[in-house]
């Protein structure tokens, strides 16, 4: 290897493609479209760089066309955990004593293999695994996982160039050490760019990975492991195992190599493993470290002077993009009096406007949820509001399973800032608003941070400066990331750096080098070049 003193290509934001008619990447990607729907697939397991068959199957299917079969993938139980943990082990030494630069160079080849001839691989897969539109599985899929992979090249050299002084006579520093033994990393199915951040940031500083994709995105994140795997990837160091959480979940956090957790999906479930990992605390080598990202009942606040143009625009593309399946979505929304009519009428009115089908349609805005387990949840949530006092739909309120899971935009208003609509997360297009009285913001501000559990993102539209910072101020812990006249989606890697706290998860903040330094365990270092030779102090030479 090179003894230079290497320095990581600077990163930048990847380009998003428009997908214009007529562009050369709209026929590009729906060729691919058409030929990955002309085939059914098998995905394996893949422990130690092997591909590994149980015959305990599970199916991929378009949530917007439930009959069709993508592909089925094997399930991973007790004895395959087992064997990914002993592939995880044998691969440890060396990883983990690989040079830095050569770690690199694996993510930063998986993010041109992704910006180049994977991008229309994993765009597809995620639209027709997903039913995400193209636009949102260009920006997720790959503009956002390619970023992950350059910039956390980019965050690691900063991690390693965080070294304290030097008194004379002695040299100090810091080894920043990946964790003892494996971690486990738990994607969600709403973002692939998640999917392929939660593995490959604890593995580029050094750590091996158990990676249990969600059930209802395994057909994407295969094809992750391909790219990981044509860049370089050594054998075991990411080891792909989906299955059910228990049968995966259980034995993994009862292993005592058991090192970290890198999580993104429900509270729930997030405090159900937290709770495990402190009943089984004295098994493990070392404390694991526990980073997650889970749920969001994100909100969007109005002032008086809110433009509402903005502000209605915010609100459409917030709560209903990807069928409001993202955290980060508009949930509910605080508008005044004084605005609220207008709000009200030119919101309903766009939600007329918004065409719902297929992905393979690219007039569509929105597609279907994910699957039959959301679609009856969501559906639940409107079915309480049609039925209950203080609820009432203005929009929408639609749905149907006949051939897809699809459940039109929705728009609810609420009677009280803490009805069950405006505190409960439900992960899908339904938008609650309440209407305050522009004489009591202080009050309904209180209510706006004390009602949810929930910290992950927030929204004000104001045009005064000294309201906007005054609302800063009084919100400040209601979101770990916050938007001025702006929607609250969208983070974008090294630009906002996305994370919550309260009920929302540990805010240890995807895409920049705070998430980085949660994989690392620092030994400092002190050499002193010519050490004394008597334990005497100068002050003992007198009395």
């Amino acid at each position: 290897m090179s003894n230079g003193m290497l320095r990581v290509p600077f990163p930048a934001n990847e380009p998003v493609r428009a997908y214009a008619p007529g562009s050369p990447e709209r026929e590009s990607i729906k060729a691919t479209l058409d030929a990955m729907l002309a085939q059914e697939i098998e995905i394996p397991l893949i422990i130690g760089g092997e591909e590994v068959r149980t015959g305990n199957l599970g199916e991929c299917r378009c949530p917007h066309d439930h009959g069709h079969l993508l592909g089925t993938y094997h399930k991973a139980g007790r004895a395959e955990v087992e064997q990914a943990i002993d592939a995880a082990r044998n691969a440890y030494d060396q990883w983990s004593e690989m040079p830095w630069e050569a770690r690199v160079a694996v993510f930063l080849k998986a993010a041109d293999l992704l910006a180049g001839p994977y991008r229309d691989t994993v765009n597809a897969a995620t639209m027709l695994g997903q039913s995400k539109n193209v636009f949102q599985a260009e920006i997720d899929a790959a503009c956002e996982l390619i970023d992950f992979w350059r910039f956390n090249a980019s965050y690691l050299e900063e991690v390693y160039s965080e070294q304290p002084d030097s008194a004379p006579g002695m040299w100090n520093y810091v080894e920043h050490r990946p964790l003892e033994g494996f971690v486990f990393a738990v994607t969600p199915f709403n973002f692939t760019s998640i999917a392929g951040n939660l593995p490959t940031a604890p593995a580029i500083m050094g750590n091996v990975a158990l990676w249990k994709p969600a059930s209802s995105s395994v057909f994407s994140g295969y094809y992750l492991m391909k790219i990981l795997e044509e860049a370089g990837l050594p054998k075991g160091v990411i080891n792909f195992i989906p299955g059910s959480g228990g049968e995966v979940g259980d034995p993994v956090l009862e292993s005592p190599e058991f090192a970290g957790l890198h999580f993104t999906g429900s509270t729930a479930t997030f405090q159900a493993m937290w709770k495990k990992i402190g009943a089984n605390i004295h098994n493990y080598r070392s404390y694991p470290r526990i980073v997650g990202e889970t749920g969001g009942k994100d909100f969007v606040f109005a002032h008086p002077s809110a433009d509402v143009e903005s502000l209605v625009t915010a609100l459409v593309r917030g709560a209903f993009e990807f069928q409001g399946q993202k955290c980060s979505a508009a949930s509910r929304a605080f508008i005044p009096a004084s605005l609220y009519e207008q709000v009200v009428d030119l919101l309903t009115e766009q939600m007329k406007e918004i065409d719902m089908g297929s992905p393979l349609d690219f007039r569509n805005f929105m597609c279907a949820v994910i699957d039959k387990a959301a679609f009856t949840s969501i559906r639940g949530y409107i079915d309480h509001a049609r039925e209950s006092d203080d609820h009432t739909i203005l929009a929408g309120g639609g749905y149907d399973d006949s051939k897809g899971w699809f459940i039109e935009p929705t728009l609810v208003e609420a009677t009280s800032p803490t009805a069950k609509l405006m505190v409960e997360e439900i992960f899908g297009p339904v938008l609650t608003i309440y209407k305050y009285d522009d004489a009591r913001i202080d009050e309904t501000l209180d209510a706006l941070d004390t009602a949810s559990a929930y910290a992950l993102t927030g929204a004000i539209f104001a045009q005064d400066r000294a309201v906007i910072c005054e609302l800063a101020r009084r919100l400040r812990n209601a979101a770990g990331n916050f938007y001025i006249n702006d929607k609250p989606t969208g983070a974008v890697v090294g630009q906002q750096p996305f994370g919550g706290g309260r009920a929302s998860g540990t805010n240890d903040k995807a895409g920049s080098v705070l998430n980085l330094v949660r994989w690392v365990s620092p030994r400092s270092v002190k050499e002193t070049f010519v050490p004394p030779t008597d334990f005497r102090y100068p002050h003992m030479d007198e009395e």
